[in-house]
């Protein structure tokens, strides 16, 4: 066993593994080890960093100590590793359960808890055919934790504490990596294979199934924005968002024809409703792989997005990955390596509607071959904005051990194919002189944010649980660093528009959409209308779809509700606007838990229910069916003022009215806000 220093970094050698633990960034450390001849060089999410200023470096008594602001980690001669703040408290600490053990923690003169005849090691590479290992990472749990962030998950819990989470990327989850602790540090688990994390109650285990080492990035900071903001500073934060994205997107499983999609634009207009945005969905093209609009319903896309301009409204279109086997583009695609590789059976990813492979969105001549093909048939029309579905990739069977991207197999690099794919349009746009970049994604890794990248939630089902899933979901992802997120208003599956009961749920979710970082509505409504009935049998006649989903859709009485947030929206603009600055400058969420503001409170810790958008605005949804008034607490610090001007003093819990035509909204007394929304 040795320990060695090298410039700002500390080194652990044994056998055939090396650990490095090296300054990165503010107050943080990225620590890698391998058992292969020598470490990799692949950053993955982090970005270059800072030269490294005031770091020390100390030995004593076979221990090396590399402090790096308020960051501390100590290593043994046993290869031990531990953290600590500024304070010198105890963060984070390996586990280790081996005969002769010697710990690093705060308990390290108990040192009876590390020996053991278990043989378990905190690092622990298992060699896999082919040269690579599976890897597991093991660290002390605490019982007193509680830990947010890693991306999206469908479930209603916000703490994450207790969970198992798979590291993959499916429909409807997006594995961001990144969580934040209550016990002031953040840490980044810096490897896209896939694998799994159990934040235990015995123990906190990381898992990849393929990997070459060992890589995670740790921060630690007084207050959960310094830990995200350190963050944002390691991978890149989110560009300043376009004006007109804070407005009303409209959106529906699928307008068809140009026709179709500028009545609707029209009757926004004629009716005196903001709308901001309008969106194309899916199988406006002839065949999948085909990036252009099929000219037999969409004859003069220039004249279309012109006319959206001149009234205003921005046209974004959906592009998926999928390569039909019967298109050109597929034999191009094929033959120069640019689809995604099966390693079993024949190379059909996805059989919707025809037999599709995956563009390899990892290998850099696809991403360019996809781009010149959106460049000539969508950019070169007037459209700038792009829906990038099915990003995750979605696959008919997700047996990750089955497909190869360019950049390797999936089970070791898989959960960066929709960062690759955001980045395509993103650099393809840049190229083309855009500055204000936005694109619709569903699914994302760390480092997406700095491609533009607004996530949603992707196609979740139509129901109040769902509703809740979503709260969470959100809030996570904004804890993850992805500060541009958004939701299908109302669901995607399910919702017959002459149902009461959905009724009530939709007018719930677009009250709460008012209050998301973007708010779209879009749906795949019942009952569902079969091409048949209004088009022959080719290019739009592919695919049925729903029912009519605009805000007229549902009667009088719920449009006027849904009027009244539409209003209530646009008055809310310049504030949000000023919160995307604030996201771009450091990545601060936008919605977030109060926990985020207020992080001296206890409850703030304990509610997960209600949320803060931006720093000024406590927000707390109806998430239950028949729900007319809930409990709110507001926090202490400052008194808060609702939107009909009633003033509460914080610090207390209240009994809030929720009638169906609006839910509990309270601002901060003093701040800008309060005149903006008067």
């Amino acid at each position: 066993m040795s320990l060695l220093t090298q410039e700002n970094r500390i080194l652990w050698q044994f056998d055939n593994q090396t650990l490095v633990v090296e300054p990165w960034g503010r107050n943080s450390l990225r620590v890698r080890a391998t058992c292969q001849p020598a470490l990799e060089d692949e950053r993955w999410a982090l970005l270059p960093p800072d030269a490294a200023e005031g770091v020390t470096v100390k030995e004593q008594d076979g221990t090396l100590t590399l402090r790096n602001g308020k960051v501390k980690a100590v290593l043994n001669s046993q290869g031990r590793l531990a953290f600590y703040n500024q304070r010198d408290e105890l963060v984070l600490e390996e586990f280790w359960r081996q005969r002769g053990s010697v710990g690093v923690g705060a308990v390290e003169k108990a040192q009876d808890k590390y020996i053991s005849a278990l043989k378990l090691d905190a690092r622990a590479f298992r060699p896999i055919p082919g040269g690579k290992h599976q890897l597991t990472v093991r660290f002390e749990a605490r019982p007193d934790e509680k830990i947010y962030g890693m991306g999206q998950y469908q479930q209603p819990g916000l703490d994450l504490k207790g969970c198992v989470l798979e590291l993959a990327q499916r429909n409807s989850q997006a594995s961001v990596p990144f969580m934040v602790s209550s016990l002031g540090y953040g840490l980044l688990w810096n490897n896209p294979a896939v694998g799994e994390v159990h934040f235990a109650k015995n123990l906190t285990e990381w898992r990849a199934q393929v990997t070459a080492q060992m890589d995670y990035w740790i921060t630690v900071g007084d207050t959960p924005s310094e830990i995200t903001r350190q963050y944002g500073k390691a991978t890149g934060t989110a560009p300043p968002m376009p004006a007109f994205a804070t407005g009303f997107w409209q959106c529906k499983l699928r307008y068809r024809t140009q026709e179709e999609l500028l009545s609707v634009a029209r009757e926004y207009k004629r009716r005196q409703l903001p709308i901001s945005v309008i969106v194309i969905d899916f199988f406006h093209w002839p065949k999948q792989g085909m990036f252009c609009f099929d000219e037999r319903n969409w004859p003069d896309p220039k004249a279309m997005v012109s006319e959206l301009k001149e009234m205003g409204i921005e046209l974004m279109v959906s592009i998926w990955p999928t390569i039909d086997a019967t298109t050109d583009n597929y034999k191009q695609m094929k033959a120069k390596g640019y689809l995604v590789n099966s390693d079993r059976g024949v190379s059909v990813n996805l059989d919707f509607l025809g037999n599709t492979t995956f563009f390899d969105a990892t290998h850099p001549g696809a991403r360019q071959y996809v781009w010149d093909q959106v460049k000539q048939n969508y950019h070169a029309h007037g459209v700038r904005c792009f829906w990038l579905d099915e990003a995750e990739p979605e696959y008919r069977a997700y047996d990750f051990d089955n497909y190869r991207y360019h950049r390797g197999p999936v089970l070791e690099v898989g959960n960066i194919y929709p960062r690759d794919f955001a980045q395509a349009f993103w650099d393809g746009l840049r190229a083309e002189g855009e500055q204000e970049i936005i694109n619709l994604v569903r699914c994302s890794w760390a480092g997406s944010q700095r491609y533009g990248v607004l996530a949603w939630s992707g196609d979740v089902h139509s129901s109040f649980g769902s509703l809740r899933n979503q709260l969470a979901a959100g809030l996570n992802m904004g804890m993850a660093g992805m500060p541009w997120w958004t939701t299908d208003i109302g669901g995607f599956q399910g919702g017959h528009v002459e149902d009461p009961a959905f009724h009530e749920l939709l007018l719930r979710w677009f009250q709460w959409g008012v209050f998301c970082p973007v708010m779209r509505l879009h749906g795949y409504r019942e009952p569902h209308e079969s091409p048949a009935q209004r088009f022959d049998s080719h290019g739009v006649a592919q695919c049925d779809s729903g029912a009519p989903n605009e805000v007229w859709s549902y009667g009088e009485q719920n449009l006027a509700i849904m009027a009244a947030g539409l209003q209530l929206r646009e008055k809310l603009r310049p504030y949000i606007q000023r919160q995307m600055a604030v996201a771009h400058a450091h990545n601060d969420p936008v919605m977030r838990p109060l926990f985020f503001d207020f992080p001296q409170e206890a409850e703030s810790w304990q509610v997960e229910d209600q949320y803060m958008f931006g720093p000024d605005i406590l927000v707390a949804p109806v998430l239950h069916a028949g729900e007319r008034c809930r409990r709110v607490w507001l926090p202490a610090g400052a008194n808060w003022q609702d939107l009909h001007g009633e003033t509460y003093s914080g610090g207390r819990w209240v009994e809030a009215d929720a009638p169906l035509e609006a839910i509990p909204v309270f601002l901060r007394q003093g701040a800008l806000v309060v005149a903006e929304l008067r």
